[in-house]
């Protein structure tokens, strides 16, 4: 027994014609002339595989089946990762890496040729990594932490080096944080304990030398008055008294109480 249609056909035949046409209005439709780049991209037209132009944002015409569009972003894109390497005293550091970067348009299908869509993958992410050994070998692992500024300058203009001849342009780079084995954490922070009681210890002794500076410029003014004068010992008497007079005295050993 078979199902009919209202025409007399084969409802089976019905779906199947069903498919085909809707298959073919999906393949006429993802094959129109017309293709729309959006701003901040460019499309890399191919003819059967090899690539034929660059279409710039806008309405761009290909040939229906004959050409694909593939759109590359032109955009700064950020990029934002951990970095492993070795300082030039041989202390193990990881940072975090964050890039932004962009592709250079009017290349892109030089770009598209010798790397491909994915060349986050296979061209930067290797650069950065590369960058950031190259850099941390030239420094040591004090001077990675005191010389950040300078540290970012010189892997910065290394990664430029190694993307700029695939068209890939670094807009900025910056290194977030280092991060060193407990180890050396530790070392680092008794070195800093140790150059706090240093220089404690410098004003301490400082301090020291100025007392004993004063005392031989008391005692080399006594020497050259030729005697202690009896109003310098009364002065000397003062600074050792503590305000207490005495219950009984024969007398004041260093008050003159005028007498009428």
């Amino acid at each position: 027994m078979k199902f009919m249609n209202e025409e007399g056909e084969p409802i089976i035949s019905s779906f199947v014609k069903a498919g085909i046409g809707f298959i073919l209005s999906i393949f006429v439709l993802f094959n129109l002339p017309v293709v729309s780049i959006k701003a901040g991209f460019v499309g890399v037209i191919t003819r059967f595989g090899a690539v034929n132009r660059v279409a710039n944002p806008g309405l761009a015409f290909r040939i229906p089946f004959v050409e694909r569009v593939a759109t590359m972003e032109t955009r700064t894109q950020k990029e934002q990762g951990e970095a492993s390497a070795a300082s030039k005293d041989l202390q193990d550091v990881k940072s975090i890496i964050a890039l932004n970067y962009h592709l250079r348009g009017a290349k892109a299908v030089d770009v598209y040729q010798t790397v491909g869509l994915d060349y986050r993958e296979r061209v930067v992410d290797p650069a950065v990594q590369e960058a950031f050994k190259a850099t941390t070998a030239q420094f040591t692992a004090e001077e990675l932490i005191t010389k950040r500024e300078y540290v970012k300058k010189i892997a910065f203009d290394e990664l430029k080096d190694r993307l700029e001849k695939y068209n890939i342009i670094i807009d900025d780079l910056n290194i977030i944080d280092f991060d060193f084995s407990s180890d050396f954490n530790n070392a680092i922070e008794q070195k800093q304990v140790a150059q706090q009681n240093l220089e404690r210890a410098k004003v301490e002794a400082e301090t020291a030398r100025t007392a004993a500076k004063g005392q031989s410029d008391a005692q080399k003014i006594l020497k050259d008055a030729g005697s202690l004068t009896p109003e310098y010992l009364e002065f000397k008497a003062l600074e050792k008294w503590n305000g207490v007079l005495p219950l009984a005295t024969s007398g004041n050993p260093f008050i003159s109480i005028p007498v009428k």
